[in-house]
């Protein structure tokens, strides 16, 4: 009888060391599997502890969702909404590691690049692929906002609020943080630098400085002659010379896919088609580099008027001060074309 008893006892004590032992390991050990190193998990806005079990068991990052529901209920996890967000968690995290991380909020910031997209939609579609709001969401922001009609904002110049960089900030950045964020950033860039100073030198705002950028972002992908292209621009402005921009006239047809400039964008009647409308057009055709509009206020001064591709491997431009001249590198042009069987 007593020696039952002791088998019992040790069946009992080897059942419950096992089990404290199995519990040791769900709670201490790493909650990812095998050789990953690392997990990202995005926490949508209004996902409650349910949905978190989920979304943690679907992203497999939990072996074992009764023992994080034990264990968050004894760590003050388990009531209301949980914290959206992006989250990183490393290999060597445990369940008590990962509740505290969830429960304070901390995030994985994420990188919002933005470079040169054509028009807001575009702009909001590029977002979307960084942060939570949807492309729809961030449109309707652009469209109805507070922005518009101050310090210099219209619907058609709204482009130039977007300065092309890369921004860190968290996923779950609302559609109005992003804009605040942007007009933030806005100010901040033209504050430095002495940007305001100088577009007022040129007697321009600065989504009219914006303005033309885009047209030289578009006119060439060479840095080093943006300065002169502005000046160019710049030197027809103060003469009151029709700026005849190709850019313009394809953006004005929305021809995005053009390889030549013909009639049917020239002649085509828009606001924005300089070849038919003195001065600037209403706002930007495209996002502007922060080479072109620093290319822009610190512009070439020269004589030039006039300029047309060389035609060559190197993507630069020929200058001209006068119509002959231009006619002469015109004609270069052309024949470089038919030389590289391009005409």
């Amino acid at each position: 009888m007593i020696k039952k008893n002791y088998f019992f006892w040790g069946l009992l004590l080897t059942a419950t060391l096992s089990g404290m032992l199995l519990m040791y390991q769900l709670v201490y050990s790493s909650v990812l599997p095998g050789s990953l190193q690392s997990k990202t998990i995005r926490i949508p806005s209004g996902t409650d502890f349910k949905g978190l079990l989920i979304l943690l068991e679907e992203e497999k990052v939990l072996a074992n969702t009764t023992v994080f529901s034990l264990l968050s209920e004894k760590m003050n996890f388990k009531e209301g909404k949980v914290k959206s967000g992006q989250y990183k968690i490393n290999k060597g995290i445990n369940l008590i590691q990962l509740i505290r991380k969830l429960r304070a909020g901390i995030q994985e910031p994420v990188n919002v690049v933005l470079t040169t997209e054509r028009m807001p939609e575009n702009v909001a579609a590029k977002v979307s692929s960084f942060i939570e709001p949807d492309s729809i969401s961030l449109n309707d922001i652009f469209s109805a906002n507070e922005i518009i009609g101050k310090d210099g904002f219209t619907k058609e110049n709204f482009q130039s609020l977007f300065i092309p960089n890369t921004y860190q900030m968290y996923w779950n950045t609302s559609a109005p943080a992003f804009l605040n964020r942007m007009k933030s950033e806005y100010d901040r860039f033209w504050a430095s630098n002495q940007r305001l100073k100088k577009a007022e030198s040129l007697a321009l705002t600065p989504q009219e400085v914006y303005t033309l950028a885009s047209i030289v972002e578009k006119e060439t992908q060479q840095n080093i002659e943006k300065k002169r292209i502005a000046g160019v621009y710049l030197n027809r402005l103060n003469i009151g010379m029709p700026l005849q921009a190709d850019p313009t006239a394809v953006f004005a047809r929305r021809d995005f896919l053009a390889r030549r400039v013909t009639d049917f964008h020239t002649k085509f009647d828009s606001p924005y088609n300089t070849y038919k409308y003195t001065g600037l057009p209403p706002g930007p055709i495209t996002m502007s580099s922060i080479s072109s509009i620093d290319a822009v206020l610190n512009y070439e001064k020269h004589n030039y008027l006039y300029f047309c591709a060389v035609g060559d491997e190197s993507g630069l431009h020929s200058f001209a001060t006068d119509l002959s001249e231009h006619n002469r590198n015109a004609r270069i042009y052309r024949d470089n074309l038919i030389r590289r069987g391009l005409r």
